[in-house]
């Protein structure tokens, strides 16, 4: 089986949309107050009810697969139909620093993670990482839930579905 025939049997799995972010804490505490670090995910699933446990899959060596090794605590947002842009400026390659790609995103700062929690989103969670398993090229970050609130209810859900985004109905 090649690559391709892989990517092309797994894009017929519709799969929801989420965007993962954390706060880089500053290194020098007297200096700027550190960044904050955000990514596009389709590989998002809960684990557990008791306790409350998600998953994510970070592609190794990426900046929030660096920063979760280090900092304990992210953030969830699941992103509405309406919400596509943000998706796809956490997604691009080679993109700008997230500073910018915040600057015009409504939000707010998540109390117990200090991540930036995106505003209008269909629900949001806060996390601890309980566990980090590597699995291929990827590692499957386990968090401990620890705040969760579903500030939105309109509209449905953002999907991806054959390398699109895409809304239900």
């Amino acid at each position: 089986m090649s690559n391709d025939e892989f990517r092309a049997a797994m894009s017929r799995l519709a799969a929801g949309v989420v965007l993962v972010t954390a706060h880089d804490p500053a290194l020098d505490p007297d200096g700027p107050g550190g960044d904050d670090v955000g990514m596009t995910a389709t590989a998002f699933m809960s684990v557990s009810l008791d306790p409350p446990l998600v998953l994510v899959s970070l592609r190794d060596g990426s900046r929030m697969d660096d920063l979760l090794a280090e900092q304990p605590l992210w953030a969830v947002s699941v992103l509405a139909e309406s919400q596509r842009h943000i998706a796809g400026r956490f997604a691009m390659k080679g993109r700008i620093s997230d500073r910018l790609l915040f600057e015009d995103i409504p939000y707010v700062r998540g109390k117990v993670s200090g991540a930036l929690m995106v505003g209008g989103a269909l629900a949001t969670l806060e996390c601890r990482t309980e566990q980090r398993v590597e699995a291929g090229d990827h590692t499957l970050v386990i968090g401990r839930v620890l705040t969760a609130s579903v500030p939105s209810a309109d509209g449905g859900p953002l999907a991806y579905f054959q390398g699109r985004y895409r809304q239900l109905g």
